[in-house]
């Protein structure tokens, strides 16, 4: 991954991000958030359009050149062709004014015929057919495209919130540090967070739910991680945890890693994990890293462990 840009206007290539994907999957409010960030967005732009649209309007000083440019294409598209989007990608990728990153945009199939479904939107691909036959023409058709991507990403379970924050690390246009930090509680119950880079399992430690006084409360309560901590093994697995990663850290950011997400996993996502976390996260903060703190699954699943 190439180096992050430092300071604005000084980086004098055209950033170019072409989002592609399934229909359904986010993209077009990926589209929105990129153009939030300060992208000249484009969505639905025919394939033909995509080399004109990069070439910089202020060479004559007429108008201020462009600086980042965002743009969807997708099965909607006229002339759409994956392999000929993917050639185009590789040719814009060797021109030197331009810095070029490919996103995709995926998600289960089920989640996809619930989001179709509550929307009453039409499959771009179901015409003759039902939705759950167009979704699996588009995965198809797109597979060239998600193999080749810089950027895969799985929005089966991703929030917009989570999403804005993905997609400012990975493009922001301002000042930002090389590498932020997310730490992430979640549940086995409901599935591993997919956008994770690092995944442990806290399931062995201590487990507050067997207290009848405690079970209610979440992890972040202070009687709830005094329990945990207790733990004879917790301290050693924190030392560790916190040391291993401490010492990955400045790897990845010479590497131009500009996010990375460490998941912590319990039973139901609402003690273990929790603690953990917000441990993890404080230790990584005192340490002098950017670490914004997630609880994916705390809310979403009772004292019993077992989802709402």
């Amino acid at each position: 991954m190439q180096q992050p840009q430092t300071q604005p206007g000084l980086h004098e290539r055209i950033r170019v991000v072409v989002v592609s994907g399934l229909s359904g999957a986010g993209k077009s409010g990926a589209l929105k958030v990129l153009e939030d960030l300060g992208y000249e967005a484009v969505d639905n732009l025919p394939l033909s359009l995509l080399r004109r649209l990069t070439v910089s309007d202020g060479a004559e000083g007429d108008v201020p050149p462009r600086r980042a440019i965002a743009v969807g294409i997708d099965s909607r598209t006229r002339d759409f062709n994956a392999n000929a989007l993917g050639q185009l990608v590789a040719d814009l990728k060797a021109r030197p004014e331009l810095d070029v990153q490919l996103v995709y945009f995926e998600c289960e199939d089920e989640v996809l015929l619930k989001r179709f479904t509550a929307t009453r939107r039409r499959h771009p691909l179901a015409d003759d057919r039902g939705v759950a036959d167009g979704i699996a023409a588009e995965r198809a058709m797109m597979a060239p495209l998600r193999g080749i991507a810089d950027h895969v990403f799985d929005t089966s379970v991703l929030a917009l919130p989570e999403l804005r924050r993905l997609l400012q690390a990975y493009f922001g246009l301002l000042a930002t540090p090389a590498l932020s930090i997310s730490v992430t509680s979640f549940s086995y119950r409901l599935g591993l967070p997919r956008e994770s880079d690092f995944v442990f399992d806290v399931r062995f430690l201590r487990n507050p739910h067997y207290d009848e006084i405690l079970r209610p409360r979440p992890g972040s309560d202070p009687e709830v991680a005094a329990y945990i901590a207790a733990d004879p093994d917790y301290p050693p697995f924190m030392h560790r945890l916190a040391d291993m990663i401490e010492s990955l850290l400045p790897r990845f950011d010479a590497e131009g890693k500009r996010f990375l997400t460490i998941a912590l996993g319990c039973t139901g996502g609402r003690h273990r994990s929790v603690c953990v976390a917000e441990d993890l996260a404080g230790r990584l903060r005192s340490a002098g890293y950017p670490v914004s703190l997630r609880h994916r699954d705390r809310d979403l699943t009772g004292p019993d462990g077992h989802p709402h």
